[in-house]
């Protein structure tokens, strides 16, 4: 059975309770200086590989910007439907996850690349045997959930294939991937391949790791904001835009410094978890930061409809994303 995003839902629902609210950030003035209080929500929970935005806000980058961050580590979706509905100015939003937004009207817009390399991946115990995609048929597997990048990527490897999702046995287990690997609740787990494959790695487990970036090309995580923030107050994008630039900057730079920031952030975080920054780093080098492509635009597209997440193409799609904020920061 053909399973859809479950943010559209939650669109109208988020909507109607929000109606008779503001739509733009919360705005203070301190001693004359106008700060703009935004929560961001970042798709999953404090880890260090969101260390480029602790490090923007240890080092005051954000606060250059006359901006105060709050973290919320919820669903991506959730950050979603928030921009989508004008109730958050940003979110951390991968690029498929904006194409099928903008199919159902939302407004959102993506204005800087942070992944270059779609980073999800398909993880199992070298016992299952599991070391390409057509290994797949027959084993039990976790995902987060029906929606998100995570779902996306799971879909695509299915495709790259040549698999049906009624070829294997597919379960929401949450953000409780290792674990529900380690104790074979499931075969085989969805997840971000700088994190659950290090983390079992860590703790003594031999695993196979499928990378869907090496089969599939789509954009991936990101910023997004919404057509009316950019039109109504570009400042604040373009400041949102250089203090992450600055983060991501300074973490590549000093991986070791960026992860002592990071400790602040994520309660009760050890030095074992420095892999995690360290597997991260190549999947955000570029040689120019920030900048997204109208090709893998399209080429994400392409396998959305293959996947049967799109009925038609969205109709301008160059509209769905920008590389104006990042090119006016970083010339």
């Amino acid at each position: 059975m053909k399973r859809f995003p479950i943010f559209l839902l939650a669109f109208v629902t988020v909507l109607f309770a929000c109606t008779s609210q503001a739509t733009t950030p919360e705005t203070t003035t301190e001693s004359t200086r106008e700060v703009t209080r935004i929560n961001l929500p970042m798709g999953y929970i404090a880890d260090p590989q969101y260390a480029p935005f602790y490090v923007a806000v240890e080092k005051g980058y954000f606060a250059e910007e006359g901006i105060e961050l709050e973290f919320d580590y919820s669903y991506e979706t959730d950050g979603m439907v928030l921009v989508g509905a004008n109730q958050r100015p940003f979110a951390i939003v991968s690029g498929d996850q904006v194409i099928l937004a903008r199919a159902q009207g939302l407004p959102v817009v993506y204005v800087l690349e942070w992944f270059q390399r779609f980073p999800i991946a398909v993880i199992s115990k070298s016992s299952a045997n599991v070391k390409t995609p057509q290994d797949l048929a027959g084993h039990s597997i976790g995902l987060p959930g029906f929606f998100g990048a995570s779902y996306v990527g799971y879909l695509g490897i299915l495709s790259a294939a040549g698999l049906q999702p009624e070829d294997v046995s597919t379960s929401e287990i949450g953000f409780t991937q290792v674990e529900s690997l380690l104790t074979d609740k499931v075969e085989v787990i969805v997840g971000y391949i700088n994190n659950e494959p290090v983390q079992l790695v860590s703790m003594g487990e031999d695993v196979n790791v499928i990378d869907v970036a090496d089969y599939i090309d789509m954009v991936a995580n990101g910023i997004i904001t919404n057509e009316t923030v950019i039109k109504e107050n570009p400042e604040l994008v373009e400041g949102f835009v250089r203090a992450t630039l600055r983060g991501i900057q300074d973490t590549l730079a000093d991986p070791a410094g960026a992860f002592e920031i990071s400790k602040k952030y994520v309660e009760g975080m050890d030095d074992g978890r420095m892999p995690v920054l360290e597997a991260s780093l190549p999947i955000w080098q570029a040689d120019r930061l920030g900048i997204t492509t109208a090709d893998s635009w399209q080429q994400t597209q392409t396998i959305l409809l293959g996947a049967g997440l799109l009925d038609a193409p969205v109709e301008n799609l160059e509209a769905a994303f920008t590389n104006a904020f990042v090119e006016k920061v970083q010339p």
